[in-house]
Formats: C-alpha cells, structure tokens, sequence
C-alpha cells in the first residue's frame, strides 16, 4: 500500500521533535512490511490544502497523519468526504480518538501498529454538516477552552499549565443556559451547564472517550445548573473516569439530535473536536455509521481471548 504522510509541525509533541528523522523511520517501517511512503512536513496554516491534495493524489492508497485532536479531526474530515483510508498517528495531549481506535500513543509504536493494520469502517458524526469524530459541545467545556485559547503556552506542558488556569477561571462562574433537546424520543426542554454530544457513547474509568465507535449511535450527555464547587468536583471525576454515575449528569443513545438554543447570544460559540466555532441557532447532528475508512491495528489473541 502507497501512504502519503501529513505531519503537521505545529500540532502537539511533532513541534519538538526532529520531524526529517521520525519520516525517515516511518518510511523505514512500512517498507519493512511491503509499504511505501511519500512523507510531507507542513506548517499547521497549510495542514487542510495538503489534507486534500493528499486526499486527491491518484497515487495515494491511504493517508498517514500525524498530529493533535485538531490534526486528526481535519483529516478525518477529508478523508470522509474523499473515502480516503486514514492511518492515525498521535502526537497531541489527549489523542482522544486515537485511543478510541486502540493505536499506540507512541508515535513511532503508533507506525509499527498501522504498517500491520487493516482497513475498517468506523463512525463518524455531523453537526450541521461539520464531521467530527469525537464530540460536540457547549457550555462549561467551551468555556473552559475559550479561556485556555485566550493563554499563550509554546509546549505540550505549557498548555496542560494554561488548561489548568482556564478550569479554574471557568468553573468560578458556571455557565448557565436553556436548549431545546429533539431526539427520536422527544422533545424537552432542559437547563444545563453543559451538553456534550459524542461520536458513540464515552467510555468509562478513563478520560472521556468511546470504547467503540462502530456502534452507529450518539451520546447525549446533560450535565445540569450546579454550583462551582460541584462543579469543580465533577470535573475531577471526569478525570478519574468516574463521572458518568454522578447524579446530575444524564446520558442518553441516539441515532439523531437536534439541539435549539433560544436565548444564543450573537458572541456565543460551540466546541466541535476541540475546535471553537461560532454556536448556530439549531444545530442538528447525525451518526453515519461505517462512513469512515481507517487503518486500524490487527486486535491482539488475548483481547479476543478476554
């Protein structure tokens, strides 16, 4: 198979490493396993155009993509629309979908998983069109990344510094707001602080994530008004996996979702993969089961076993 690698420069821990180095290794361990590999180094300003000149390359059997949650959302998206295979390799602070595909967050080990991995069609969601494969989200965890943004950090340990500060400064004044919530279930009105929205439901006794995302469902996931103490409490159990037995969040398995907020104001955003967008009057986000091809590592005898 014929890969083309996009390393983003800019994105997670690829801004510190030698990156000429980590191509030529990568290149060295898909040869080892009958693979080739054209290596492409860009600045984070120029990551979509190569994404889809990549994408578009009739010689290109699948991409190889290394970089942050941002980096890898942005491919998906390209990948999605092209039906381009997409090989992950990590290099962020939470690699969150990465571990949803079970990949080695090393990214040397991540290239060696991926040179002996398979095609498969995982899910993908929609908000209003936009792909994202993790989540989409408003309230505290929009602010809480507003806020970071706002921080200037040159590292992976200065932007876990500036996440730190941006928690603080967010859950002071917990956000408070009114949605409209239409499933296939119904509709109702709910006051939160927060809603997430996730490609599959999150996992538990980690950092949230999907523990499978071939499931073809969402999660909604309501977490109500509290105070900044509960608040900061919470936000601890999401840490320790722990959250989703806490009584004032609720999770609900959908296929479709369609959330309006009455009260936006026109300053309002939303967080959709990490990424903050303007927040739309409706938003309507849909699951598309197997829609996106990616390489994923051959399932190990004793995870079968187990």
């Amino acid at each position: 198979m014929h890969f083309i690698g996009v390393f983003n420069q800019d994105g997670g821990m690829l801004r510190t490493m030698d990156l000429g180095a980590f191509a030529d290794r990568a290149r060295a361990i898909m040869g080892e396993h009958g693979h080739t590999l054209e290596a492409r180094i860009v600045r984070g300003t120029n990551l979509r155009s190569e994404l889809v000149r990549a994408a578009t390359d009739s010689s290109a059997q699948a991409l190889l993509v290394g970089g942050g949650d941002g980096t890898i959302s942005a491919a998906a998206d390209v990948c999605f629309q092209t039906g381009m295979p997409l090989a992950v390799v990590p290099a962020g602070t939470m690699n969150l979908f990465a571990r949803a595909l079970k990949i080695p967050l090393n990214p040397e080990e991540a290239v060696k998983a991926l040179a002996v991995g398979s095609t498969v069609g995982v899910d993908i969601a929609t908000a209003n069109g936009r792909p994202f494969v993790h989540q989409y989200s408003v309230g505290i965890h929009t602010r809480l990344v507003r806020i970071r943004e706002s921080i200037m950090y040159n590292s992976r340990w200065g932007k876990i510094l500036a996440s730190l500060r941006a928690f603080r400064l967010a859950v002071s004044r917990p956000p408070r707001f009114l949605a409209e919530i239409r499933t296939p279930r119904g509709s109702e009105i709910r006051e939160a602080s927060g809603i997430t929205v996730s490609n599959n439901l999150l996992g538990e006794g980690h950092i949230p994530h999907a523990d499978a995302i071939d499931r073809g469902v969402l999660g909604v996931y309501v977490i109500e008004p509290m105070s900044a103490l509960k608040l900061a409490k919470l936000s601890l159990r999401v840490v320790l996996g722990t959250w989703k037995a806490h009584p004032m969040v609720s999770e609900k398995e959908v296929t479709f979702v369609s959330l309006r907020f009455r009260k936006r104001k026109p300053s309002d955003q939303a967080l959709i993969d990490g990424e903050l967008i303007a927040l739309e009057p409706q938003v309507d986000i849909q699951i598309h089961p197997g829609a996106l091809n990616v390489i994923a590592p051959l399932v190990q005898p004793a995870v079968v076993a187990a």
